[in-house]
């Protein structure tokens, strides 16, 4: 499996290329393209033109939950006229209306609209998206520590709802040797989303995890994150986007924490 950095943000060390704070992953799996997330803007199509990445090679877009730093970029996807035949997935509320105050921070395009721009597929259950690359669908809460706030409000009809994204969910790629977890944002808990990848793919072997964390003070939920991940001897880990610098240097106090760019190729 090939992955590339289209969108993160920060820039690889001597990579010249364009950051912004979203995530964007180009992913090859054998004879499958795709992407995780697209991003806040038109940057992952402009920084996989600079990557030699074809993004009409891509039959898949994956959407690890619906903020607006991972699905924007959609808006930009669809007025470049690829090929109409593309299939989104994600979970069942990844494309519904979502606010924080006056403010949206939800896809551009929602579920009815986008059913007529693509082939969505919703799902909370687990999918196989490449011969070893699984879609988790909805994370259930395995530990304690990790137990789910809302973020802002779901719009349902008329009503708003507290909104505890569980449209929050990652990929699983499956190798001979273990597993390697990619996430967008972890607001499901990186432990539980490693938990329950472990569990869909029958695989105790977490070889790597890349993705944003969501953790930003060094609180109780991140020392207990750190035990966990140090059980499972993680060797490599790549936490970005959201995961804060302190957090990432109190990890590094007991495993390696590996950079994270655009531009930035990891080959599992």
């Amino acid at each position: 499996m090939k992955l590339k950095v289209l969108v993160d943000n920060n820039t690889y060390i001597d990579q010249y290329y364009y950051g912004e704070p979203a995530v964007s992953y180009y992913i090859e799996d054998e004879d499958t393209r795709l992407l995780l997330d697209v991003g806040y803007s038109d940057l992952f199509i402009k920084n996989s033109n600079a990557l030699g990445v074809d993004l009409e090679s891509v039959s898949t877009i994956v959407i690890s939950h619906g903020h607006d730093d991972h699905t924007r970029g959609l808006k930009y996807y669809f007025e470049q006229e690829h090929k109409n035949n593309i299939s989104i997935i994600a979970h069942p509320d990844a494309f519904k209306e979502k606010a924080v105050g006056d403010l949206k921070i939800c896809a551009p395009i929602l579920e009815e609209e986008l059913k007529e721009k693509c082939n969505l597929i919703l799902s909370k259950k687990p999918i196989k998206v490449s011969k070893n690359i699984t879609f988790l669908g909805e994370i259930p809460q395995i530990n304690h520590f990790e137990e789910r706030k809302p973020i802002g409000k779901q719009i349902v009809g008329k009503n708003s709802i507290d909104d505890y994204v569980r449209d929050d969910t990652a990929l699983v790629y499956k190798s001979e040797k273990g597993i390697y977890i990619i996430t967008g944002c972890s607001h499901s808990g990186i432990c539980n989303i490693i938990e329950y990848a472990k569990e869909v793919c029958k695989d105790n072997r977490v070889l790597g995890v890349i993705g944003g964390f969501h953790l930003f003070e060094v609180t109780k939920q991140v020392s207990k994150t750190i035990d966990y991940l140090k059980q499972n001897n993680i060797k490599e880990l790549y936490p970005c986007h959201c995961t804060s610098f302190i957090v990432k240097a109190e990890i590094h106090k007991v495993l390696p924490v590996k950079e994270v760019g655009v531009g930035l190729e990891i080959n599992w």
